[in-house]
């Protein structure tokens, strides 16, 4: 059967039909997965590297890789064998390999199969370099037809998953036919790995932390719960990083780090997935300005060793990591340059509401029951959007910034920044609170807010307050959303494209 007449089969005879053909494999005493490992001497793109060609002509290979196409021509048929780094052309020749394993490549091999190959390299007379077969097996059966897409015209398959959902709920799929996604999420990878280089080479200490926790604190949010049945108590998973390294400054470590997953029990959208990855660091004997210079010479250093510049284009406009310092922006500043709404008309709740009001701000005021969140709501409003180039965003409001350090000059704000570039927030960053005292007290505020029927005001934790009484430096510290610096990296639309296996709603 053809692959154009495989398109008009159910995928359950298609999947009998390859049962049957495993068998028949199987009786020929060629079971594809009887193979433990195939020798392989070449990759794809070391193969078709043009570069390497004069060199390598008449170089006998051997080659492994996923069966992407066919082209059967009677006693001679072409394909495209595919491995991580891309595909390579195999010319396989009835009189070459002889006519029962020629027999078998025609009728037992079906596109995903996965073939081991041995020959010679060469260029076809349309000027493709490929391989020349003299012998191949089949290594592993694909019982399921891949969701394999059309081929453009440089030969690359496209497009070949389109529904979206099932590209995120079954990755595996998306994956082998989609290059673009591979080529996002190992991007992925690259990043993470640059800016692990970069944190060792500043003599961080990559450090791990407890995911089970007796109080999940260090941001605004409600955990997960879950329950240990040895010690017969319940449990949250961990929604920062924070309050677990800053013990570790306590204990005289002086700059750790860690790169880990965090949960988070709210909702869904693009720049939202409930288990997401952060980067926290924290530095003893530093304060905001040099977390500051930190952070810009990190994303240069990884845009630049990722992607080979330090400039990425973002819709219509270009930016340049590399253009430092960045700007510096005070939040209540910013909010009066895009909304025309003074400082003066945001020292009190009422204040604020009735400037809100003046203004037709697009805010539902019941939803922001304290000034320092209606503060933060109005910079997101007005503010946010226009944060094209790399922006930190200073001095927010005590009332929400429970972990930061009050500015000495006025209480009513915090020595705290969060950095934007192509209007999404990337990083959150203080001079960390060092007083027990005024952590408490901090706290305490939160408890009110919970009492009041804030269900993501941060919890009382004893065990760091007692910590902290110990004493602890001047520290700063800085949390990273990877995933967002992923998708602003590659031009991800979603969070879900550079998430291998984002949270989906069972079916």
């Amino acid at each position: 059967m053809s692959e154009q007449e495989e398109q008009h089969e159910s995928p359950d005879e298609l999947y009998r039909q390859r049962l049957r053909k495993l068998e028949a494999l199987r009786a020929l005493g060629s079971d594809p997965f009887a193979v433990e490992r195939y020798e392989r001497t070449l990759t794809a793109a070391e193969i078709t590297d043009e570069a390497k060609f004069a060199a390598q002509e008449n170089q006998t290979v051997s080659f492994a890789g996923r069966l992407v196409t066919r082209r059967n021509m009677g006693k001679a048929a072409f394909a495209h064998l595919a491995d991580e780094s891309g595909r390579v052309q195999i010319y396989v020749r009835l009189n070459d390999v002889g006519e029962t394993p020629y027999e078998q490549f025609k009728e037992l091999a079906d596109l995903g199969d996965f073939l081991g190959v041995k020959g010679y390299i060469f260029r076809t007379k349309t000027g493709e370099i490929s391989i020349h077969v003299q012998e191949f097996a089949i290594i592993s059966k694909a019982l399921r037809v891949p969701p394999f897409g059309k081929l453009d015209a440089e030969g690359q398959i496209h497009n070949a998953l389109s529904d979206v959902e099932d590209r995120y709920r079954y990755r595996y799929l998306d994956l082998i036919a989609n290059p673009e996604s591979r080529h996002v999420l190992t991007q992925r990878s690259r990043i993470v790995s640059s800016m692990r280089r970069f944190l060792d080479s500043q003599g961080f200490l990559e450090v791990e932390t407890p995911f089970l926790q007796q109080e999940a604190g260090g941001a605004s949010a409600r955990p997960f719960l879950t329950h240990h049945n040895d010690l017969d108590h319940d449990f949250k998973l961990r929604i920062s990083l924070e309050l677990y390294l800053k013990r570790l400054i306590v204990g005289g470590f002086e700059k750790v780090y860690e790169i880990g997953r965090v949960f988070r029990n709210e909702g869904m959208d693009r720049d939202h997935n409930p288990e997401f990855t952060l980067m926290e660091l924290y530095q003893a004997y530093v304060n905001l300005e040099d977390i500051m210079e930190l952070v810009e010479e990190m994303y240069v250093h990884i845009c630049t060793e990722v992607n080979g510049v330090s400039t990425f284009a973002w819709k219509d406009q270009t930016i340049d990591l590399a253009a430092r310092p960045w700007r510096r922006l005070p939040m209540l500043e910013g909010i009066q340059q895009y909304s025309g709404i003074a400082p003066e008309s945001l020292t009190t709740l009422e204040a604020a509401q009735a400037a809100c009001r003046a203004v037709n701000a697009p805010i539902d005021l019941s939803k922001e029951p304290t000034l320092g969140g209606l503060i933060e709501k109005l910079h997101e409003v007005y503010t946010q959007p226009n944060l094209v180039q790399p922006t930190f965003i200073t001095d927010f409001p005590t009332e929400t910034s429970p972990l930061a350090k009050k500015r000495p000059d006025n209480p009513a704000l915090t020595r705290r920044f969060e950095v934007y570039v192509g209007t999404a927030e990337l990083g959150n960053a203080f001079s960390e609170i060092n007083d027990p005292l005024d952590q408490r007290e901090r706290f305490e505020g939160q408890m009110a807010q919970r009492a009041a029927g804030n269900a993501e005001a941060q919890p009382m934790d004893e065990d760091f307050l007692r910590a902290l009484e110990f004493g602890m430096p001047p520290t700063g510290g800085l949390g990273i959303g990877i995933d967002r610096m992923v998708m602003l990296l590659t031009g991800a639309e979603s969070i879900r494209d550079v998430l291998l296996f984002p949270l989906m709603k069972p079916r």
